[in-house]
């Protein structure tokens, strides 16, 4: 063919590819859902300084400590839930004295505890009458014997859930045979659902944990691997990593669809804990609390962080009991079994002090609750809890922390500026709620757009009034107008430009 009939040719080509219309993706159907920015779901493209950034907890008062004589300086994987207006602990009580070479764990047998608040701070323990320790039952021991090394309670949810059974829980180990399924009616007295285990294959010394789905009308469960080894009743050789595995079941007592939590973009690492629960404000949303385990070995570093005695004290025993540390991460997850990940520290071991920098502190506490907040006048907040000053003296401590209601996260841009522009979205509503923060002279401005990117006239950037202050609630408005009903139903894009802002979530609200 002459070179001229090619270059014909090749325009020709040329030409029809750039008259095919853009096909906006298809659009996402909210509804009327809050929605976070803890993952990239909704995100097409962040421009100029705009990021998704993890924000961290700011560390509170002590809320709790494991003195009594059932307690003691191991008392971990502890559950918090709010019920009605009743907050509810549940941790284990058991207690460790370290000498040199030697770690013993049975200056009493394992409990499991419960304690109550009526504001997530100020704890007291009821004197319950169910347990003995030490010929009394004045104490407020819930449990002993089977599943004591790590009882997970939580309230059912499920519509169809028997007044007898209204609260769950798993618990065991692989020398118990694996995890059984516990209920009861009062969140208290707790009795088996059938005396064999429901879930076996697992590696289950730690805090494995269940809660129904609302988002998708089943029971989910979350327990702890070994990606590699055996695990079992009879043989305990683990290699690999520590790992978290997840099944469904209809009922509590059959599990299946059994599958390993896959993770964009993060490494393989120890993974102890899951601390994975559907979010109160967004359930759709399954937001985790895993605890990284790092085993750093000994170096200058590892010598000159806090109670050095105590640290050498704990690896005369086994090694990783001293040089090993703990921290807690943040993982988020819409469909149970793919997970973003931030592989950054949420929750750090934070300013070297005694009790901390040490394997087992900054075990996020399951779950995440919302609390009041300490300054008159303000929205409530979010209180995280996790332990600290664990393996010595006569207990350990919980200590809360706070974020700001949907804070997990955030879309973030300097001053210089940025924008987010999300994927199409369908939404159901008639006005659109930000939680966002700004610097005295920083704003935040929405434009409201087609699929293809083209703004709807009344809701453009220029139409959009300047947002600035700190609400987890502003009603956005577009000249003075906040009426965005004409809209639902049909797919749109959201422009967001930032400058010196935070944007945490969003809600289209009937």
């Amino acid at each position: 063919m002459p070179t001229r009939l090619i270059r014909k040719s090749i325009l020709f080509s040329l030409l029809l590819i750039c008259a095919i219309p853009v096909i906006a993706a298809e659009p996402l159907n909210i509804a009327d859902r809050r929605e976070l920015f803890i993952d990239d779901a909704l995100v097409d493209k962040l421009t100029a300084e705009a990021e998704i950034r993890l924000q961290h907890p700011i560390p509170r008062e002590v809320v709790f400590k494991f003195d009594q004589p059932w307690e003691g300086s191991s008392s971990g994987y502890h559950t918090i839930f709010k019920d009605g207006d009743l907050y509810r602990l549940y941790y284990r009580g058991s207690h460790i004295i370290v000498s040199e070479g030697r770690i013993n764990t049975g200056s009493h047998k394992p409990f499991y505890c419960y304690a109550e608040s009526k504001d997530g701070i100020h704890w007291t323990r009821p004197e319950l009458g169910i347990v003995e320790f030490k010929g009394s039952k004045k104490n407020n021991i819930i449990l002993e014997g089977l599943g004591t090394h790590n009882f997970a309670p939580f309230k059912d949810e499920n519509p169809n859930c028997k007044p007898a059974a209204k609260y769950k829980a798993l618990a065991g180990i692989q020398s118990e045979g694996g995890l059984y399924a516990f209920q009861s009616a009062d969140g208290i007295h707790w009795k088996l659902m059938q005396e064999k285990p429901v879930i076996t294959k697992g590696a289950f010394d730690s805090q494995n944990l269940a809660f129904w789905d609302s988002d998708q009308k089943t029971y989910r469960a979350y327990y702890r691997i070994f990606t590699k080894g055996i695990t079992t009743s009879k043989t305990w050789k683990p290699e690999g990593d520590r790992a978290i595995r997840t099944a469904t079941s209809d009922d509590f007592l059959n599990w299946g669809n059994e599958a390993d939590l896959t993770y964009e973009d993060s490494p393989s690492e120890q993974l102890y804990t899951n601390q994975i629960k559907a979010y109160h404000r967004a359930p759709h949303i399954r937001i985790g609390f895993p605890a990284r385990y790092i085993e750093r070995g000994w170096s200058e570093s590892m010598k000159a962080l806090p109670d050095p005695k105590r640290r050498e004290l704990r690896a005369s025993s086994v090694e990783r009991y001293g040089t090993a540390i703990s921290e807690g991460l943040l993982m988020a997850s819409r469909d149970g079994v793919h997970f973003k990940r931030w592989n950054e520290a949420f929750l750090r071991p934070g300013l070297e002090r005694s009790g901390t920098w040490q394997y087992g502190h900054q075990f996020i506490a399951e779950h995440v609750v919302e609390t009041k907040s300490g300054l008159p006048g303000a929205p409530d907040e979010l209180s995280i809890y996790a332990p600290e000053d664990y393996w010595h003296g006569k207990g350990g401590a919980l200590r809360r922390y706070k974020l700001r209601l949907d804070g997990f996260t955030s879309v973030r841009s300097s001053m210089k500026g940025g924008e987010l522009i999300s994927k199409p979205i369908i939404f159901e509503g008639s006005k659109f709620s930000v939680n966002f923060a700004t610097s005295a002279a920083g704003s935040l401005r929405i434009e409201l757009q087609t699929p293809e990117g083209k703004p709807i006239q009344g809701f453009t950037l220029g139409e959009c009034a300047d947002l600035f202050g700190d609400s987890v609630d502003r009603i956005v408005t577009w000249n003075q107008n906040a009426d965005v009903s004409s809209l639902q139903g049909k797919p749109i894009r959201l422009r967001i430009q930032l400058k010196d802002a935070d944007l945490y979530s969003f809600q289209f609200q009937k």
